[in-house]
């Protein structure tokens, strides 16, 4: 890891390039306008050996996985976002789903027995279903099995929520909380900068919102996530004002898990037009994220979205967490037109496609805390 970084110093003949291959390997923080020159200037194989640096020097081979299932109580939504191929507009739903409370409970007893350690629940923002709705989702989950994290609802539905239960976010997260819900998901941050996000999510809640109701949370002391959808109508600085927004709020919390680029997908919406960004331009951004999100202690790459083998790939270019067994059939990106249209691996599965990467499976809870290390488990799938 070293001698590569050193080899990559003395033969980059680019000064502003080399300056900021120095900074990475003494641990310094780039800068915006370092990070630009990075989009700007830098080919994959540079940021690959500066990326594949901070990953080993934060996790070594380690890379993380959970047992988890995804609940989305509805793909109806109050909301219109372009980029958007899963949710049905409230007024037009008659291919919209509606799951009840009975109905959600009943998928988490479709568990009982299983060593799943994670529910995952988000979905569309639905005008029915309100705060009392969703407490008593979550108390009757954590009355059938109490160890079982429950990670839900993106500040977009929160922002929705709290504004129709006249509540302030820190009313609302504490009732939630209380109720059980642990950790908030990274999703609805989409882009904040708000000359894009006018165009493409322009009537739901603003980057500014997005960051409160984090921040929020982190301080009732729940972790969260963070994403950020790139490869659509977004510039390199765009991206790196949604980054450095994260960034400059997580040196204040340190709440934040981690950071999980999200793949635009073109499929069935209204941004179709937009063609979708290559698989060197995905590893060009996971790479620059990991060199930037330098305060960030985990990037994910969220696998149904890229596909198995394209998250495999990542985990040379600074990933060390491609998220989840997902045991269901989470519908968000296969509606898109994503490579996974049937999204579920088997935890055999993710060890094999961690392992064929040359790096060491381990699974974890959803606060990264070590449940398994499969390092000394044979390869048995594909091999």
């Amino acid at each position: 890891m070293q001698e590569n970084i050193d080899i990559l110093i003395q033969n980059t003949p680019d000064k502003a390039l080399s300056d900021i291959a120095k900074k990475v390997k003494e641990n310094a923080r780039i800068t915006d306008s370092e990070c630009l020159i990075l989009f700007e200037k830098a080919d994959l194989a540079y940021l690959g050996v500066l990326a594949n640096y901070v990953r080993e020097r934060l996790h070594g081979d380690t890379t993380y996985f959970n047992r988890n299932f995804h609940i989305e109580p509805t793909n109806v939504c109050v909301f219109s976002c372009a980029f958007c191929s899963y949710s049905r507009l409230y007024a037009h739903k008659e291919d919209g789903w509606e799951l009840s409370i009975d109905q959600m409970v009943d998928i988490v007893k479709s568990y009982d027995g299983k060593p799943v350690t994670e529910v995952h629940i988000v979905g569309g923002v639905h005008p029915k279903m309100n705060m009392a709705y969703f407490i008593e989702l979550i108390q009757k989950i954590r009355a059938h099995r109490p160890e079982l994290h429950i990670k839900a609802f993106t500040a977009v539905e929160l922002d929705y929520m709290f504004r129709k239960a006249k509540l302030t976010i820190e009313e609302g997260l504490t009732q939630l909380k209380e109720a059980g819900l642990q950790s908030l998901p990274g999703g609805g941050a989409e882009i904040f900068h708000p000359e894009i996000r006018e165009k493409i999510a322009g009537d739901k809640v603003n980057g500014e919102g997005w960051l409160k109701i984090h921040e929020t949370a982190h301080q009732l002391g729940m972790h969260s996530n963070a994403t950020m959808l790139y490869g659509h109508i977004e510039t390199y600085s765009h991206r790196i004002d949604h980054m450095s927004k994260l960034r400059t709020l997580q040196d204040t919390t340190k709440g934040f898990n981690t950071f999980i680029p999200l793949k635009f997908r073109n499929a069935n919406n209204d941004m179709s037009d937009v063609k979708e960004s290559t698989i060197i331009e995905d590893m060009r951004l996971y790479a620059i994220a990991r060199i930037y999100m330098d305060n960030f202690p985990h990037l994910k790459a969220y696998w149904p979205m890229l596909g198995r083998q394209n998250a495999q790939l990542t985990l040379s270019f600074g990933v060390n967490d491609i998220d989840g067994t997902i045991d269901d059939s989470t519908k968000i990106y296969s509606m898109a037109g994503s490579e996974e249209q049937s999204p579920t691996m088997s935890t055999e599965e993710l060890v094999a496609l961690i392992k064929q990467a040359k790096r060491v499976p381990v699974e974890r809870d959803t606060l990264y805390n070590i449940i398994k290390d499969y390092s000394n488990e044979a390869l048995s799938i594909n091999q």
